[in-house]
């Protein structure tokens, strides 16, 4: 099981924004008028199908194409390749986002692309038995998730401040890199106390029984959407006709998996990940329920780019007079958002 220390978490905050020094170096295609690019390289992820790709199967993007160059390891690495010019976009966790776009890399938040809601969050699970029940239970207690210095961990701070806990306490509690697949049995194995478990992981691990919920960050904070796609500001400049098509196809897809039959989307997406040929096992698909984006169509709100600018200055990982809240993100691209796109298929919403 890898793990990393607090000030190690720190370390990684602060690696985090040394890509902004190579940002300028990145070489975004295109120009004005004709010249714009049409083929927009990105980073997937296993046996999943991301907004981008749903809306290019969807033919959302037009003559937009996508150029997959790889998979990401994480939010934070996807949104690094997009600021170096390696991929032309990424997405990650606005935290990430924000902590990237203080250290100088000039990038800019175009449309949100994943959230909680009912049906799609993050839960943070203890064994049954485990004394744990509130925030000061957590003290020296480990906590294993996907990555630090991001959306889960944003989330275990808040809800043990919330919880009345001083910044020296919260420093107590460890939040430990665990793989998604090992985190529910590093938990039964008492390894860790808690466990940040999302999505068919989540729904797998509660079917087994023997664990129950402490908090989920949807309790905690309502539904939101957590996560936004980046590109640079060289590129929104030098091709703002291509992002408008990737932007707005992006927000229609979010729209027509909302109001789809699930069982409609998980084909398609199921399809999607046949097609590819990259002989990866589609059957998680099938416990798809939702992106968990706030907006219909992914429109950016100040909020959700506000509440981590505070817990990052808060906890000193941030200076708040290097971040602009207006600079940070854009809706301007998002035709979709403005013009209330409804789904192709269906005008009624799926239950």
């Amino acid at each position: 099981m890898s793990t990393l220390s607090r000030p190690d978490r720190r370390q990684f905050l602060t690696l985090l924004g040394l890509s902004a020094a190579a940002a300028g170096c990145g070489t975004a295609v295109g120009g004005s008028g004709g010249d714009q690019t049409r083929k927009l390289r990105y980073q997937g992820a296993v046996g999943q199908v991301t907004p981008a790709e749903l809306a290019a199967d969807l033919g959302f993007l037009e003559d937009v194409r996508l150029e997959w160059v790889g998979n990401t390891i994480s939010g934070p690495q996807d949104i690094q390749s997009a600021a170096t010019g390696q991929t032309d976009f990424g997405g990650a966790f606005n935290g990430a986002v924000v902590k990237l776009a203080a250290n100088k890399a000039p990038i800019k938040s175009v449309i949100s692309y994943y959230g909680s809601d009912k049906d799609s969050y993050q839960g943070y699970y203890v064994l049954a038995d485990s004394p744990l029940r509130g925030p000061r239970d957590l003290l020296g207690a480990k906590v294993g998730m996907n990555t630090l210095g991001a959306h889960a961990e944003a989330l275990l701070d808040i809800y043990l401040e919330r919880g009345g806990l001083s910044e020296a306490e919260i420093g107590k509690v460890e939040p430990l890199v665990v793989p998604p697949v090992n985190t529910e049995q590093s938990l039964r194995q008492k390894q860790i106390e808690v466990a940040v478990l999302g999505g068919i992981l989540r729904d797998k691990a509660l079917a087994k029984g023997g664990i129950r919920p402490l908090f989920s960050d949807h309790k905690l904070l309502g539904p939101f959407s957590a996560g936004t796609y980046v590109m640079t500001e060289r590129f929104l400049k030098q091709n703002p006709g291509t992002a408008r098509t990737f932007v707005t196809g992006v927000g229609r897809a979010l729209a027509w998996s909302r109001t789809t039959p699930r069982e409609q989307v998980v084909d398609r997406m199921t399809e999607i990940v046949k097609k590819r040929g990259r002989n990866e096992d589609t059957s998680a698909l099938k416990f798809w329920k939702s992106y968990g984006v706030a907006d219909p169509t992914g429109r950016i709100a100040a909020k959700e780019i506000e509440l981590w600018i505070d817990w990052l200055a808060d906890r000193g990982d941030l200076d708040r007079s290097k971040v602009r809240l207006d600079g940070l993100y854009t809706n301007e691209f998002n035709e979709a958002a403005r013009a209330g796109t409804p789904s192709p298929s269906t005008s009624s919403e799926r239950s």
